[in-house]
C-alpha cells in the first residue's frame, strides 16, 4: 500500500468460493447503489492509528472515510482511534464522523480507556455496525459485541491475516457479521489459515484518484535534481526500505539492472522511500557495479508523488502486497507496471492483462519484464488505454458505490 477494466471485482456480494476468477463478480459501474437512509443508530469505526502514521493501510482508510463523506445519506459515525491524539492533523475533523483519540504516554492505560470507553458507547448508543479497523482490535470488539448482540465487520487488509492467527483472533473473525478485504489474494489467504467461511467475505478493493494522478512530462527539475538521463530508460519503485519489508522486491531489480542494461545502455533506477534496508540496498549497488545509475530519492511527500511518477519509463515492483496502490497510481499517470504474480496485485493489475506479472524473488525474470516493456510494443506500454482502465475499476466513484452498498443495514 503508497508505503496499491470491467474485469475485476467490485461488489459486496459474498465470496462464495474463494478460487472463482476475477469475472465472478463483474459489477456495471454505471449504477449506482441505492443510497444508505438515514438512521436513528450511528456506526462505530475503530483503528489503531491513522494520523499519526504514513502506510498504506493509513492511505485507504483515509479513502474510506472520505468516501463516507460524500455519500449521499451518511450515517451518523464515530471514530475510535487508539493511537492518535487530536492534536493530530485531521482533514476529516470537520464532517460527519466524530473523531475520539485515546493515545497516551501509557500505552496501556490508553487500551483500558478504549475498551471501557467502547463498552459505554455500546450500551448506551447500541451502534447499527462495529466495524473493527484491525485485526489487533478484533478480539475485544467481538467479546462486547457478541455479549450485547451487535453486528460487527472486521477490516483486513493484507499480511496481518495471511498466516494463522491467535485462537482468539480466530474466533473473532468467525463470529464476525462480515470481513472486508481489499482483494481476492487476502480472502483467499485468510480464510485458509484462519478457517473461515468465504462466504462472510465482502470486497472493497483500494481507489485511485484519477483527478490527482494524471499523465504528464517528465520534470526537467527532478530530473536535474537526480541526475537522470532526460533521453534515458528510468526504472521507478516507491516503496518503505524497512529491513522487515524486503519482500518489496528493490534488491531483486537492483540485481535484475545489469541484465537491463544490457538490452537497453543506460537504464538508470530511481528508488523512492526510506527505511532502515538503504544502506544494504546502496551496498548492493555497489557490488553489482550499478551504484551510479541507481538514486535513491528517500522519502517523497504525496503531494510531491505524482511528478515522481511521471520520471518512470516502468514502474517496477516484484512484490508480495495485500493490493499494491501503487501501481494503479503509475497507471493512472500512464505508467506501464511490473508486479510479483502470487499476491494482491493480481487485483490491480488484473491478472496481467493491464501489467506484467512475474516470479517476485526473480531477477532474470525481472529483467526480461523490463525490457519487454521499455521495447514497447505491448498494448500494456499504452499510457492511455492503461490509465482508462485503472480508473474504469479502481476510481473514486466505483470505491464510494461499494462502501454505500456495504454500509446497507
Amino acid at each position: 500500500m503508497s508505503q496499491e477494466a470491467t474485469d475485476v471485482a467490485v461488489t459486496s456480494q459474498p465470496a462464495s468460493n474463494s478460487s472463482l476468477s476475477l469475472q465472478r463478480s463483474v459489477a456495471p459501474q454505471s449504477v449506482a447503489p441505492q443510497s444508505v437512509a438515514p438512521q436513528a443508530d450511528p456506526i462505530l469505526f475503530l483503528f489503531l492509528e491513522i494520523f499519526s502514521q504514513e502506510g498504506g493501510i493509513q492511505s485507504y482508510v483515509k479513502d474510506i472515510f472520505r468516501a463516507y463523506t460524500r455519500l449521499e445519506h451518511p450515517p451518523r459515525g464515530d471514530v475510535f482511534l487508539l493511537r492518535d491524539q487530536a492534536s493530530c492533523d485531521n482533514e476529516f475533523a470537520n464532517g460527519p464522523l466524530t473523531f475520539h483519540y485515546f493515545k497516551s504516554l501509557n500505552p496501556t492505560w490508553g487500551r483500558v480507556r478504549m475498551a471501557i470507553a467502547l463498552l459505554f458507547y455500546l450500551v448506551q448508543k447500541r451502534p447499527a455496525q462495529v466495524l473493527c479497523g484491525h485485526i489487533l482490535l478484533a478480539p475485544l470488539v467481538q467479546q462486547l459485541c457478541g455479549f450485547l448482540n451487535i453486528p460487527y465487520t472486521v477490516l483486513t487488509y493484507g499480511k496481518e491475516v495471511w498466516q494463522p492467527l491467535a485462537p482468539n483472533a480466530q474466533t473473532a473473525l468467525q463470529q464476525a457479521t462480515s470481513i472486508w478485504t481489499i482483494s481476492r489474494y487476502t480472502g483467499d489467504k485468510l480464510c485458509a489459515s484462519n478457517h473461515i467461511n468465504a462466504d462472510q467475505l465482502r470486497f472493497l478493493p483500494c481507489a485511485i484518484d484519477g483527478d490527482y494522478f494524471t499523465p504528464g512530462e517528465k520534470s526537467v527539475a527532478l530530473l536535474e535534481r537526480y541526475g537522470l538521463n532526460p533521453d534515458g530508460n528510468i526504472l521507478v519503485t516507491v516503496a518503505r526500505l524497512w529491513s522487515g519489508d524486503i519482500y518489496k522486491g528493490v534488491d531483486v531489480t537492483l540485481r535484475a539492472l545489469p541484465t537491463i542494461q544490457q538490452a537497453i545502455p543506460g537504464a538508470q533506477y530511481l528508488i523512492i522511500g526510506r527505511g532502515d534496508d538503504q544502506p544494504r540496498l546502496a551496498q548492493l549497488a555497489q557490488d553489482l557495479g550499478v551504484a551510479d545509475d541507481v538514486v535513491f530519492a528517500g522519502f517523497v511527500p504525496t503531494e510531491e508523488l505524482r511528478e515522481h511518477y511521471r520520471l518512470a519509463d516502468v514502474y517496477v515492483m516484484p512484490s508480495q502486497e495485500g493490493f499494491g496502490i501503487v501501481y494503479l497510481e503509475a497507471m493512472a499517470c500512464g505508467i506501464p507496471v511490473i508486479s510479483g504474480d502470487a499476491d494482491g496485485s493480481a487485483d490491480p493489475v488484473q491478472e496481467g492483462r493491464v501489467g506484467w506479472r512475474v516470479p517476485h524473488r526473480d531477477p532474470e525474470a525481472v529483467a526480461q519484464a523490463c525490457i519487454e516493456v521499455l521495447q514497447g510494443q505491448d498494448q500494456r506500454c499504452d499510457g492511455v488505454w492503461l490509465r482508462q482502465e485503472a480508473i474504469a475499476t479502481f476510481g473514486k466513484q466505483a470505491f464510494q458505490n461499494t462502501l454505500q452498498t456495504l454500509l446497507q443495514p
